[in-house]
């Protein structure tokens, strides 16, 4: 059994959209997603497809919000990101975030992190995918920014 992770709302908000949330059990049996993380998610409605999947996996378990260390709340960041990572540096959890201010931070803090590439990358090299780069395009389609450049390596890396 592998420790939790915790999530901000970006990531999994555009891996439910493109139906891929289940690779985040590539990492964990259990995502901890924030109070805040959920809450905004939630504001989204009932009919969201990211507020129902929060609502029915089992895996993805809505974790009570820590106070925001200064180390955090300095960086002025959202509500979401301060607590996906007050909460991933209590615990000592890998961090879930695309953010490049919250990925910033997290890196300042010495958290292991992984962003939606990466999600879909170690999938694809633990072989419970068999191409990433359909899935990325879909991912991109659904909001996902990557430059050319960054998508490119990162095929590269999985060798496509």
């Amino acid at each position: 059994m592998t420790e939790p992770v915790v999530i901000n709302a970006s990531p999994l908000i555009l891996l439910s959209r493109g139906d891929h949330l289940g690779l985040l059990q590539a990492f964990a049996s259990e995502v901890w997603v924030p109070t805040p993380v959920a809450r905004e998610i939630r504001q989204r409605g009932p009919t969201d497809i990211t507020a129902r999947a929060l609502s029915t996996t089992d895996w993805l378990r809505v974790h009570p919000e820590l106070p925001i260390p200064e180390s955090i709340a300095r960086r002025r960041l959202g509500a979401g990101e301060s607590a996906t990572l007050a909460i991933a540096l209590e615990h000592r959890l890998t961090a879930i975030i695309d953010d490049l201010a919250g990925r910033r931070c997290a890196e300042g803090l010495g958290l292991s992190l992984r962003g939606t590439l990466g999600i879909v990358l170690a999938a694809k090299r633990r072989g419970l995918i068999p191409a990433a780069r359909p899935i990325l395009a879909d991912l991109i389609a659904g909001g996902l920014y990557l430059s050319e450049r960054v998508l490119d390596e990162a095929l590269r890396r999985v060798d496509e």
